[in-house]
């Protein structure tokens, strides 16, 4: 009889978002686990207000509770997500106002999820609180997930324009919020026909919109999650703005990207995340001048922090900054758990700490 997996085993098996089922003895393993329902299944068909329970994140350092500081980053607060709301869960993006609050996220199966965080005395998270799920709507008002349009992974937002890209069809759609928030129609953008082409599972995985007072202002940044370039670095787009046209940006040890954001100085962080079955997972983050970007770039930058098995981590695919009452920049992950028994939905948030 072959040995049961447990969570932190089965997540190496799935950080990526990836179940591995190409491989025959990670498929015989898993056969006899619960099948994914189809993502209609998973999405609602109309606006729902649902209860999301937290669980506080006592230490971020498995193996040294009072550790705070990891890299440029300092530990401030972490949830644990969940819901009696099946649908909730497969979180791939996080995108917060200007005060911390009020998010804006999506799953994987073509919902969204909005609310606020609520925060204790001390600048804790608490909890959520006034979150309501929704299916995204096409064209035709009908759910986007009717029509296989999911792996909604990347969201970014310009005013009332929130974009999402759509990693099972490589397309991007937007959406105006003005017209109804999440009840909104949405319609696809025309995106460089590079996108399309990008491998399946490995498409569009991080967008950022940039304001219109910086550099590239009213540039949508589109960022691949592997796609590779013929020196095998990642593929990213510039749509719209100044200086439309396609970059990439250093692939290094393994990591691919899972999301990004713009830091107040105009600076891109980009989220990453690595797994293999002999090197483990690992998350990092770096920055990269927003100087630096421009069509036929190659870029790269320092990774201001890097987690392991040894911190509570998981499938981390959300990134999201603002600055708090105290001044300080708080960078908020969250992670998609795959609607797995055996990943968590986290939500972390840390100070940027610039020395």
């Amino acid at each position: 009889m072959a040995p049961l997996i447990d969570r932190r085993s089965l997540f190496l098996l799935t950080a990526s978002g990836l179940l591995l089922t190409r491989h025959s003895a990670v498929r015989a393993q898993l056969a006899s686990l619960p099948r994914q329902p189809p993502p209609d299944e998973l999405t609602p068909p109309a606006p729902v207000s649902i209860i999301v329970n937290a669980r506080p994140v006592a230490a971020f350092d498995l193996r040294d509770h009072a550790r705070t500081r990891f890299g440029s980053l300092a530990f401030r607060s972490g949830l644990i997500l969940t819901s009696s709301f099946r649908g909730f869960g497969g979180l791939s993006s996080f995108l917060l106002d200007s005060k911390g609050r009020q998010f804006i996220s999506a799953s994987d199966k073509g919902a969204w999820f909005t609310g606020r965080i609520v925060y204790g005395t001390s600048g804790e998270m608490a909890g959520l609180a006034d979150v309501e799920a929704a299916p995204m709507l096409g064209d035709d008002g009908r759910p986007i997930a009717e029509r296989g349009w999911f792996d909604t992974e990347s969201i970014a937002r310009d005013g009332s324009l929130v974009y999402v890209g759509i990693e099972r069809v490589n397309r991007i759609m937007r959406f105006d919020f003005a017209n109804g928030d999440t009840r909104a129609r949405g319609e696809e953008i025309d995106a460089p026909a590079a996108i399309r082409r990008l491998p399946f599972n490995r498409g569009i995985e991080a967008m950022v919109f940039v304001p219109r007072d910086r550099p590239l202002g009213g540039t949508l940044i589109a960022i691949s999650e592997r796609g590779l370039d013929m020196e095998r670095n990642i593929i990213a787009f510039l749509i719209g703005g100044p200086s439309p046209g396609r970059f990439a940006i250093r692939r290094t040890d393994n990591f691919d990207i899972s999301d990004a954001c713009l830091l107040p100085s105009g600076d891109l962080l980009i989220l990453e995340r690595k797994f293999s079955l002999t090197g483990g997972i690992g998350v990092r983050i770096r920055r990269i001048e927003i100087n630096a970007i421009m069509p036929d770039a190659l870029v790269d930058g320092p990774s201001i922090f890097e987690a392991d098995l040894g911190q509570e981590i998981d499938n981390f695919e959300g990134l999201s900054a603002f600055v708090n009452d105290n001044g300080e920049i708080v960078l908020t992950l969250v992670s998609d758990d795959n609607f797995s028994l055996f990943q968590r939905t986290l939500l972390m948030q840390f100070a940027l700490v610039e020395n």
